[in-house]
């Protein structure tokens, strides 16, 4: 004979004395439309006596992963991706030697002079 798991025989997992409705299954519920800068559209749903200040202004979208915001003309904006950088233009942007030796004597300086040892 094969059994396993802890539940004993010929009884559901979870069943018990309680229903739905003591689940809060169904509980007065309000729906939230929320729309993100691509159009889409989702709906979350909130209990019917909370306050409307604690109903959040965004989300984000679960699909597109994008900020969504229930203002339906409004939307939250996309994000601005900057474009991808290779290593020879990061290197372009670097400081030339004389600009980061001037940098490097003006933090000195201030430190010296917050130490005393001007």
């Amino acid at each position: 004979m094969a059994t396993g798991g802890n539940a004993i025989r010929g009884t559901r997992v979870g069943s018990g004395p309680m229903g739905e409705q003591d689940h809060g299954y169904h509980a007065d519920r309000i729906a939230v439309s929320y729309w993100d800068g691509l159009g889409n559209e989702t709906v979350r749903y909130f209990a019917a006596g909370l306050p409307d200040e604690e109903i959040p202004e965004t989300i984000d979208h679960p699909q597109s992963g994008l900020p969504a915001g229930r203002d339906k003309n409004n939307p939250p904006e996309l994000a601005k991706n900057e474009p991808y950088k290779t290593h020879l233009a990061y290197v372009k942007e670097r400081r030339t030697e004389d600009e980061a030796e001037q940098l490097l004597d003006e933090a000195l300086t201030q430190l010296r002079e917050r130490r005393g040892q001007a």
